[in-house]
């Protein structure tokens, strides 16, 4: 078997990095019929419903678990990896969202200070998009094990 052939039939690369996709792709889905807006953007931009960090993650640990076993090393590495990532999702990262929308206010309230653009709201998630990610990287896992 040749090192393409490795990588394209290793499914617990392929699958988490599916989700993603799917993840991303509901989230295009979504600017186009709530916004009748074709928003490429919106397959490599962070924040939103569903969180594609959680559904990688989660779907990584979850491949883990079903090839090792849930009680190796490795599942409790990636299940480790799992939880830091949905941490930083919802928690620094929409902390810095939070701040991000503040700083905008106050330098649009002021003349004396104009950045060229906005700075990006939307970095983090929220427990809900955070969970519903979490939930599709398991979902993906147990479907197309």
């Amino acid at each position: 078997m040749t090192f393409f052939e490795e990588i394209i039939n290793n499914k617990a690369l392929i699958l988490p990095v599916f989700s993603w996709f799917l993840a991303q792709f509901y989230k295009f889905l979504h600017c186009l019929v709530v916004n009748k807006k074709i928003d490429f953007m919106k397959f490599v931009s962070s924040g939103g419903m569903p969180s594609s960090h959680s559904a990688i993650s989660v779907c990584l640990a979850t491949m883990m678990g079903l090839q090792y076993g849930f009680g190796s090393g490795i599942f409790a590495f990636a299940a480790v990896f799992s939880f830091i990532v949905m941490a930083d999702a919802a928690g620094v990262r929409r902390a810095a969202g939070k701040q991000a929308a503040l700083l905008n206010k106050l330098a649009n309230a002021t003349k004396q200070f104009r950045p060229e653009k906005d700075l990006k709201e939307l970095l983090g998630h929220t427990p809900v998009e955070v969970f519903a990610g979490a939930a599709l990287g398991i979902l993906v896992a147990l479907v197309f094990a």
